[in-house]
């Protein structure tokens, strides 16, 4: 059978249901078309014979009404296997729409203004923040992913320091108290109350608490005396005393006053050096941290920066240990350019002052000071007359920029 000829032989039954005619009769009646179509279809049915009964009462177009009613609805009630159907066969489309409704808000407003990002000293001065409409923050957002980081440069040459330090067998020791009282940071060091270093103008006081705890009062008592009378073979400074400058509290001006507390703690430990266990054990102690000053600021000169301190005790030990000491140790970070000349400390003697040469600025540059301690200072602590101790401090940021080449302090 051709495509189409079954929906011919549909409009020709209802073509004799119509008429009332016989299928007999269609030879006479019926178009040439009808009988050939007659022809084609007569096996399609036995009792088309001698019947004038009608196979359906009426044709029904289902597509047709389903397409009007999704065109009306834009649905079927039949439910979704039906628009499926159609979908398949390609004679619908399924689209989705979005619909909005706009209405104005409490902030409704016809001009445009900017959002304010950030709090700036001009808005607090001029008091506009309190007027200025401001952007809310976003805490959900991610940010701008960063590409990479690295080391600061004082951090690589801090790292650099303490893996030095820890090859040559030294131990750290604890330095993060900012804070020291007047006693450990001058008076132990044997520096007198009247030096210049404990005025205002080169050392911060802390003016809330203003004094600190007493320390050991035998101590105490040991240390001023050699300051005022002297002891341990010296005549001392023959000057007045002041319990209250060696109570008042301030920023380190250097971690040698640590180095004076773990050089105490040693002496006075129990079985140590002044017991008959153990007796005294050589030492080597470093450690890395920052110092303040109240000093102007230049190319060369910070008020806050990091000392390396470095301290050795042991018997028979000289100022040439601690000049090869020297040497050794900045030869491994490749500076072996080095000067040492004769200075002044009230806590060492004798004293040395440690200059490197600074290709860029093309002159010598103190990077560290150092000596042997006193015995006005180590005594006191009950450490025996024949342990000598060798001690240093060593600027952080000026050998940093040696190594990279950095001309001027306040760019680190």
């Amino acid at each position: 059978m051709k495509h189409g000829s079954g929906l011919h032989y549909l409009k020709k039954e209802e073509h004799l249901y119509r008429s009332r005619i016989s299928r007999r009769g269609l030879a006479t009646k019926a178009p040439k078309s009808v009988k050939v179509e007659h022809s084609r279809v007569a096996g399609l049915s036995k009792m088309a014979k001698t019947s004038t009964k009608p196979w359906v009462s009426s044709i029904k177009d289902t597509t047709q009404e389903e397409m009007k009613e999704v065109a009306a609805t834009g649905t079927l009630e039949a439910g979704e296997r039906a628009l499926a159907e159609l979908r398949k066969r390609k004679l619908i489309i399924q689209r989705k729409g979005h619909w909005y409704s706009i209405e104005k808000g409490p902030e409704f407003t016809t001009s445009i203004s900017k959002l304010e990002t950030d709090l700036t000293a001009d808005m607090m001065a001029t008091g506009s923040w309190k007027t200025s409409t401001y952007k809310k923050y976003n805490f959900d957002a991610e940010g701008v992913p960063p590409n990479g980081g690295a080391l600061h440069p004082l951090l690589k040459v801090r790292e650099e320091f303490r893996n030095i330090f820890l090859e040559m067998g030294f131990a750290e020791m604890p330095t993060s108290q900012f804070v020291e009282s007047g006693f450990w940071n001058f008076d132990t060091l044997f520096v007198p109350q009247q030096h210049p270093a404990r005025d205002l103008q080169d050392t911060f006081y802390i003016s809330d608490p203003a004094a600190s705890k007493p320390p050991p009062k035998e101590y105490y008592d040991r240390v001023s005396q050699v300051h005022t009378v002297g002891g341990f073979g010296s005549t001392g400074y023959r000057a007045p005393w002041s319990d209250e400058d060696s109570q008042k509290l301030l920023l380190r001006t250097h971690t040698t006053a640590r180095s004076a507390y773990m050089l105490y703690k040693l002496a006075t430990r129990p079985g140590g050096l002044n017991g008959d266990k153990g007796g005294f054990k050589p030492v080597k102690m470093f450690s890395i941290d920052r110092v303040f000053r109240n000093e102007a600021t230049d190319a060369t000169h910070l008020a806050e920066f990091h000392q390396v301190e470095g301290v050795v005790a042991d018997r028979g030990i000289t100022l040439g240990d601690l000049i090869g000491f020297m040497q050794t140790f900045f030869s491994k970070m490749g500076i072996t350019n080095l000067r040492f000349k004769p200075a002044y400390n009230p806590y060492t003697e004798p004293s040395l002052e440690i200059f490197a040469f600074h290709p860029m600025l093309k002159k010598w540059v103190e990077i560290g000071n150092s000596g042997m301690f006193r015995p006005e200072m180590l005594e006191p602590m009950g450490l025996p007359r024949d342990v000598h101790a060798l001690g240093w401090g060593l600027s952080l940021e000026r050998p940093t920029m040696i190594r990279y080449g950095i001309s001027n302090i306040r760019t680190l």
